[in-house]
């Protein structure tokens, strides 16, 4: 095999440990949480979303740990790109997505708050004339105080969400095999999360591009494919509310627990182009909200995900030409 394969093949194997990982992870969870009584409701709304941002959780932290911010930050921002431009498309194009007030009212409104702190807390020279734009440990804090906010008013509005209970793995069946999987699961995340840096960070080296298009393309996209799978099988359920809960909360936690814990982590530096991709994810949660307020009211239809689609092979393609 080629040498200059092997960072490729490293990914690959990597966003299998990590999907494997995260759904073991959630599967001991959950049982775990079972055994002390938790409901279904509250288990889909905190382990089961926390599984699906586990891939991109695992790849921060390391890509902090190891001093490469362009990939921490670009996988956030184009993870969430690529969950509302691609992963809703397609779920929109399965079926079209008929939304209840309360997600649209509450969560992408969130969606949108936190995309627009993170713009205002990334650009330092621009808000009080600092010397370098960066997110810094205070900054980190800001935003993991807003995700704190978000999960306090995500479980007050628990049981306005129906069909959640369906997406909750069945129970493991005795204490020591949930520890296992729940083992098993973080070995899986932190070992796939370990290859894929090492890789992104070989590949922009071979390729002589950036390592934030790594990021924002490869490793965003990888890190983005459970919530493309809950979000397929909630549309082809016609359980929309899931289908766009996902990704929207999945956006809220990559946005203020994962980018804001990474900078607790290691305060990470913004580069000139980064508020392009910022403004993409501004612009692509804005779309959403406007969508869910023109034309049928609160439905995501086909020709809007048709759009949605189009505009990240317009996106994807833009960063290519320019790297």
């Amino acid at each position: 095999m080629p040498v200059n394969a092997l960072p490729y093949l490293m990914i690959l194997i990597g966003f299998g440990f990590l999907i494997k990982g995260a759904d073991l992870l959630v599967e001991g969870a959950s049982a775990m949480a079972r055994r002390f009584h938790v409901s279904d409701m509250v288990i889909g709304l905190t382990v089961v979303a926390f599984g699906t941002s586990a891939p991109e959780l695992a790849v921060n932290l390391l890509a902090a740990v190891k001093n490469t911010p362009d990939i921490a930050i670009g996988n956030v921002v184009g993870s969430n790109i690529a969950n509302i431009l691609l992963i809703l498309g397609v779920a929109s194009l399965i079926r079209p997505l008929h939304v209840t007030s309360e997600t649209v009212w509450r969560e992408i409104p969130m969606c949108l708050l936190a995309a627009f702190v993170l713009s205002l807390l990334a650009n330092d020279r621009f808000v009080d004339g600092g010397g370098i734009d960066i997110l810094s440990r205070i900054d980190g804090w800001v935003l993991l105080c807003f995700f704190i906010i978000f999960i306090y008013y995500t479980l007050a509005g628990a049981l306005h969400i129906k069909g959640i209970d369906a997406f909750v793995p069945p129970s493991a069946t005795n204490l020591r095999r949930s520890l296992l999987f729940i083992g098993l699961g973080l070995t899986g995340l932190i070992g796939g999360g370990h290859m894929i840096v090492n890789g992104a960070v070989t590949i922009s080296r071979q390729l002589g591009v950036g390592e934030k298009l790594i990021g924002l393309t490869v490793v965003a996209l990888g890190t983005s494919l459970p919530e493309l799978a809950t979000s397929a099988i909630a549309a082809r359920k016609n359980n929309a509310d899931i289908a766009i809960g996902n990704v929207v909360g999945s956006n809220i936690f990559n946005t203020l627990f994962i980018l804001g814990l990474s900078a607790v982590v290691r305060p990470l530096p913004l580069r000139t182009d980064g508020n392009r991709d910022i403004a993409a994810m501004l612009v692509a949660t804005l779309l959403l909200f406007v969508f869910m307020h023109t034309g049928r009211r609160h439905v995501l239809d086909r020709w809007e995900g048709i759009l949605f689609v189009a505009l990240y092979i317009c996106y994807t393609a833009m960063l290519i030409v320019q790297a």
